[in-house]
Formats: C-alpha cells, sequence, structure tokens
C-alpha cells in the first residue's frame, strides 16, 4: 500500500481517500493515473492504494467456510475512509474480471462498505473512447451497491499511452487540469 497526502493548510476538513487501481499491472495506466492523482491531491487530502491481488475467486462454498483475509482487509480499509477513488481499464467493453471480483466479494459482506461511501471514477484507456463503456458498467454496479458516485466531471483519459512518460508520469497538462476539477469536486462531495 502507498499513501501520498497534501498537507498545505485548507478550509475544508482532511479526509483520506483509498485508491483502487481496476488492473493487477504494476506498469498500468491506471496505476499511473492514480499516481498522478496522489500528486494532484486538493490540500487536507490524502490517498492510500490498496492492494487485491490475494483476493481469490469469489465462491459462496468458500465464503461459508469463512471470509478471506485479503477481502477483509479491503473492505476495512474503504470503511475507514473518506472516499474512494476508483481508476480502472476496459477490458471487452467492461470491468476487467479480476477488479468485478473484488467487488463481488464486498458485495457479500454483512456491512457492505461501499454502502453510501462516496466513490469518484477515472479510466485510462489506448483507445479513443478512454474507457467510457466500463464507467458505464462499473456505475451500474456501484449502483446496486448504493454507492455514492460523484457524476460529474467524469474523466476518460483516452490515447493514454500519448499522455504519460515512460517513468509512469502524466505529461498531459489538460488531462492534469480535468483531474484537479475532479478531485476538487470529490472532495465537495465528501464533505
Amino acid at each position: 500500500m502507498q499513501e501520498n497526502s497534501n498537507t498545505s493548510s485548507s478550509p475544508i476538513r482532511p479526509l483520506r481517500w483509498v485508491g483502487l487501481c481496476g488492473s493487477l499491472r504494476a506498469g498500468s495506466l491506471n496505476r499511473a493515473a492514480l499516481n498522478a492523482a496522489a500528486e494532484l491531491m486538493p490540500a487536507g487530502v490524502s490517498l492510500q492504494l490498496l492492494a487485491y491481488r490475494d483476493v481469490p475467486f469469489f465462491d459462496a462454498d468458500d465464503q461459508a467456510r469463512g471470509w478471506p483475509p485479503s477481502v477483509l482487509a479491503v473492505a476495512d480499509a474503504i470503511r475507514a475512509a473518506d472516499g474512494v477513488l476508483i481508476a480502472c481499464p476496459e477490458y471487452n467493453f467492461s470491468i476487467p474480471g479480476g477488479f468485478k471480483n473484488l467487488l463481488d466479494w464486498l458485495s457479500r459482506l454483512p456491512e457492505q462498505p461501499l454502502k453510501h461511501k462516496p466513490v469518484a471514477i477515472m479510466g485510462a484507456g489506448t483507445g479513443p473512447l478512454g474507457t467510457a463503456r466500463m464507467q458505464y458498467e462499473l456505475r451500474r454496479v456501484l449502483h446496486c451497491l448504493e454507492a455514492k458516485v460523484l457524476l460529474k466531471p467524469e474523466i476518460f483519459i483516452t490515447h493514454a499511452n500519448t499522455k504519460f512518460d515512460a517513468a509512469g508520469q502524466l505529461t498531459d497538462e489538460p488531462t492534469r487540469q480535468v483531474l484537479k476539477v475532479q478531485l476538487a469536486a470529490f472532495q465537495t462531495l465528501c464533505t
């Protein structure tokens, strides 16, 4: 887990967000987008990136035997946070299987951690739609889970391979600016 914080003074109370990346790849453009968000956070907001690589495939028989510690760790972190920032790629017009699997596990917990939790979504893709179809699907799932999803601005980082450098730094200034706008809007939703 990684934590970044902007500690400048702010009239808005300090907030703790957790970040979930829909891709498990170390070099993911969506992980790079979350890292850019951590760098561009409004004053008084911190972001902790959560790992879920060890979450097993959902199986109701496994659930009946007990909750996996990896699921409980993610759920506890979400419950303790003021908001959840998701950056997710689009796989086959939809949500990547590993990330959907995590959401399926979380949805079955007795105290579902995403219920009424503020959530902001972004996505980076190499094509011209920048994860638009995935975000539509993800919004439907989050609606089912009763999350409080930020409506606008929507962040679709199109042709993302041209907007990040080889080190994963977001170098596209218009994208940096719209990301700042989304983060400020999310800060307001979380207060």
